[in-house]
């Protein structure tokens, strides 16, 4: 018996559709620079961003969301537990999105074109947002009572003073791209294979998700948000047919041992084809004996060996 493969139906590149890659080099170095730039040069607005978190806040009671806070109560009951989330926000977001494009551009080509120009346009999008709508996070919110805990626990990536900080722009809660990156590279993995198993792809987005807000980073509509945002980009960017709708069987033999992988006939190779299960002149039907079919001559053949048989006996 065969079993159809799990893996992708193209197991080996395309190596005419992997661009140059030096070019893609500077290309996706460039996007991460100016976004890096991009987020230092909206820093400040430090009235501005305080309001906007206690319009987010009031929202947020009035949606009837969850409590950020209740996130962070279950990740405080244990300090490693909380040094872990920091651990992860601090040092997951950007390996684990180059490792992603990397792979895709090594392994799968014509998803990596795709998936690069979804993050581009999701980055843009959400470098926009930072610029018009600043947002303090909720560590900062002195109504959300939570705790800071990157500066409490460690590690963190932040400065002490958000309004002096050169490194990042603190008031740039509002889209979450740590969730919107993380959604996604599951979703670029989970389209680029076939394993049954690319499904547990989501728990990173997951994850990531208790991670920003246990940690008082983000608030429930900054992953809400980035989920629309990322929503709207695939749709502006759809992979294309000729790889969505690749034929899913492996390199070599067909299913049935063809070449050229077509189903064939049962009676094909030998097996009692359809003729053999006919009745047979004596009418026995149904319990005449099997025979197989390389026992059977085209019409004309039998005709003329009957022909001749009479004669003989004439």
């Amino acid at each position: 018996m065969t079993y159809a493969r799990t893996e992708p139906t193209d197991q080996e590149p395309d190596i005419r559709a992997r661009p140059p890659l030096v070019r893609e080099f500077l290309l996706v170095a460039g996007l991460f620079l100016a976004y890096k730039f991009g987020r230092r040069a909206a820093n400040g607005h430090v009235e501005e961003a305080f309001r906007n978190a206690g319009h987010v806040w009031d929202l947020e009671r009035a949606l009837h969301l969850p409590g950020e806070g209740a996130v962070q109560g279950l990740l405080l009951h244990s300090e490693p537990l909380i040094h872990a989330a920091n651990t992860y926000y601090a040092t997951v977001h950007f390996p684990a999105t180059v490792l992603f494009l990397v792979w895709l551009f090594w392994r799968r080509p014509r998803h990596y074109v795709w998936a690069r120009r979804v993050l581009a346009a999701l980055t843009a999008a959400a470098l926009v947002l930072h610029l018009l709508f600043p947002l303090a996070p909720p560590r900062m919110l002195p109504v959300a009572g939570m705790v800071d805990t990157g500066q409490v626990y460690g590690p963190t990536v932040y400065g002490q003073t958000p309004a002096t900080d050169t490194m990042a722009n603190q008031f740039a809660a509002m889209p979450s791209l740590h969730v919107g990156w993380a959604v996604m590279v599951a979703v670029g993995l989970i389209v680029a294979t076939r394993s049954r198993w690319r499904w547990l792809w989501l728990l990173h987005p997951a994850l990531t998700l208790l991670v920003v807000v246990g940690t008082a980073n983000h608030y429930w509509l900054d992953a809400i948000v980035v989920a629309a945002l990322l929503a709207v980009a695939l749709a502006a960017f759809r992979l294309p047919l000729s790889v969505r709708d690749a034929p899913a069987r492996p390199p070599g033999p067909g299913l049935w041992g063809s070449g050229d992988g077509a189903s064939v006939p049962a009676y094909a190779n030998g097996a009692a084809g359809p003729a053999a299960f006919a009745p047979g002149a004596s009418g026995r039907g149904a319990g005449a004996s099997v025979v197989p079919a390389r026992s059977f001559e085209p019409a004309a053949g039998a005709g003329s060996r009957a022909r001749a048989r009479a004669g003989a006996a004439r």
